[in-house]
């Protein structure tokens, strides 16, 4: 991965003030990436095109993106907890995350829209990086198979392995929510089962 510079450090390394560069910006002469603050920053490797450099590695400009998900609206605190998490990990190695999702829905539902449009984009080639805090933040069951998927598409998911921001209550819940569909499934086969049996059409 390229490093990172923000706008004084990127200056400094091609000769320029700050205010040319923010210029050139505003011109589109060479464009500037923004994070989540609004705050300029440049890959190097860009830089060095910039400057006429040798630069075998292609730019990859593919999205890095950090996906938090709760299952109701009464957990907000905690999906908050989660994009905070992602965020500190992120800064603190220098990553600057495109997007920031905050999802809410059942880890069991796979209709959910913006989940979907991850999907999507993925399937697109156009995410380079997906980072979460736990594997069932990004789906509850399946998390191999999508893993699998997204290495398809040269696309990694990076988990952070933060129990804390998986509760107990929500796999409880999903757990009674597989069971319960499975029970009305058996109670559906036994009625069958009766219909045929005292069917006098199918006897002998």
């Amino acid at each position: 991965m390229s490093r990172i510079m923000y706008l004084k450090e990127a200056a400094a390394y091609l000769g320029k003030a700050p205010f040319t560069l923010q210029s050139w910006d505003r011109a589109g002469k060479l464009k500037a990436h923004r994070t989540a603050n609004n705050r300029r920053f440049y890959y190097q490797s860009e830089l060095d095109q910039y400057l006429g450099l040798d630069h075998n590695e292609p730019i990859d400009k593919r999205k890095i993106v950090a996906y938090a998900r709760v299952s109701s609206n009464g957990q907000k605190d905690n999906l908050k907890d989660q994009v905070a998490f992602l965020r500190q990990f992120l800064n603190a190695r220098g990553i600057i995350a495109d997007e920031y999702i905050s999802d809410i829905g059942s880890g069991l539902n796979y209709k959910r829209p913006k989940w979907l449009k991850l999907i999507k984009d993925i399937d697109a080639n156009q995410i380079k990086e997906i980072y979460v805090t736990y594997e069932d933040r990004f789906i509850r069951f399946g998390f191999k198979f999508f893993q699998e998927f997204c290495a398809w598409h040269d696309c990694k998911i990076i988990v952070l392995n933060n129990e804390d921001t998986s509760p107990d209550k929500e796999l409880v819940e999903d757990l009674i929510s597989v069971i319960h569909v499975f029970s009305c499934r058996l109670y559906g086969l036994r009625r069958y089962k009766n219909k045929i049996k005292n069917d006098p059409n199918l006897k002998e």
